[in-house]
């Protein structure tokens, strides 16, 4: 666990850090798309959180949703809110919701999401519930969450600003998105082939580090061809209850003393060539990992890179340094571009 924070904490030194401010958390991506997110009590019996995103530029429109999990035996349609005890929206009706599962999303209209915003400045907590189940959003920190959002997007004193708005118009336009240009790689290897060129490359570290990778791995280890006669070679060298860590390589054919160690910027430790339960899928050349800070997942860090037929480039980043059951796909993003 500590080897994963310290591997969070460079993830998010080498991009943007997420911002606390009480019970909110935010943080912006490489083309300041912002998001702010609510975080539940730890050890909540019932876990809620309202998510707030943002693009930049002029048309960035912000959308309002929250999540509410619940053991449902039956779905609710819709869920009953209250803002410091008085009905919301003013007219008093459920909002409809959609299911995944055991999470429940009600996604806000853009007039009930201005609405809460600007309720915001002066109410404490937000309320939402169904038969049986009732979640309870904190809004303490979300004016400065926001505020500080708008901050990042040159929106302060403009008319499209979340919280301080002012007579100006636009704001400041987007960045465009990185473009990477992914590469699929040859047919795979057959398992015994692959099997062999990773054995050659753990013999290899072996006999120059023996500590640097646990033999009890060896059954996962995996390799793939690249083309031009070289080899990606994932060693598995560490596992643990939830996490298994594999040490990347580059290696001609049948040459592991040739092999080098891939780098990876952002990735779950400090630039080296470790990802943690990391998948390679050879179709179209992506490289992802997803580091749990606790077995459920509702922490971590996740990101991907893409093979461009030289070496490998980073894709996506997100992150998430507190464990509230907040799902992964509504962490804060830090990076995001777009695939050729």
């Amino acid at each position: 666990m500590a080897g994963l924070w310290l591997g969070l904490t460079a993830a998010a030194a080498a991009a943007d850090e997420p911002r606390t401010f009480r019970d909110w958390m935010a943080g912006c991506d490489n083309v300041r798309t912002c998001a702010a997110l609510s975080l539940p009590p730890e050890a909540a019996e019932t876990v809620a959180y309202l998510r707030l995103e943002r693009p930049a530029g002029p048309d960035g429109a912000p959308r309002l949703l929250l999540r509410l999990r619940g053991d449902w035996k039956k779905p609710p349609a819709a869920l009953q809110f209250r803002l410091d005890g008085a009905a919301f929206p003013a007219s008093g009706g459920p909002l409809p919701a959609t299911a995944d599962g055991d999470v429940i999303t009600v996604t806000f209209s853009a007039k009930d999401a201005a609405a809460l915003i600007e309720a915001a400045r002066k109410a404490t907590k937000l309320t939402a519930s169904a038969p049986g189940v009732s979640g309870s959003i904190s809004l303490a920190g979300s004016v400065a969450a926001m505020l500080w959002i708008d901050e990042q997007q040159g929106r302060l004193g403009t008319t499209t600003a979340l919280i301080r708005k002012g007579e100006k118009t636009g704001a400041a336009p987007a960045p465009a998105l990185p473009l990477v240009a992914a590469t699929p790689v040859p047919p795979m290897l057959d398992m015994k082939a692959a099997k062999q060129q990773a054995a050659r490359l753990r013999a290899e570290l072996k006999k120059r580090s023996p500590d640097a990778c646990e033999d009890d791995g060896a059954d996962g280890d995996s390799a793939w061809s690249l083309g031009d006669k070289r080899v990606l070679v994932a060693l598995s060298c560490s596992r643990g209850a939830y996490n298994f860590s594999s040490s990347f390589f580059i290696m001609p054919e049948n040459d592991p003393a040739r092999a080098t160690p891939l780098r990876f910027a952002d990735g779950d430790g400090d630039d080296g060539n470790d990802l943690t339960n990391a998948s390679f899928d050879p179709r179209t050349g992506h490289l992802g990992f997803f580091a749990k800070g606790r077995g459920i997942g509702d922490c971590g860090v996740s990101g991907g890179y893409a093979w461009n037929g030289k070496g490998f480039v980073r894709t996506e980043l997100a992150i998430m340094g507190e464990c509230r059951g907040i799902a992964p796909e509504d962490w804060i993003t830090l990076y995001r571009s777009t695939a050729k």
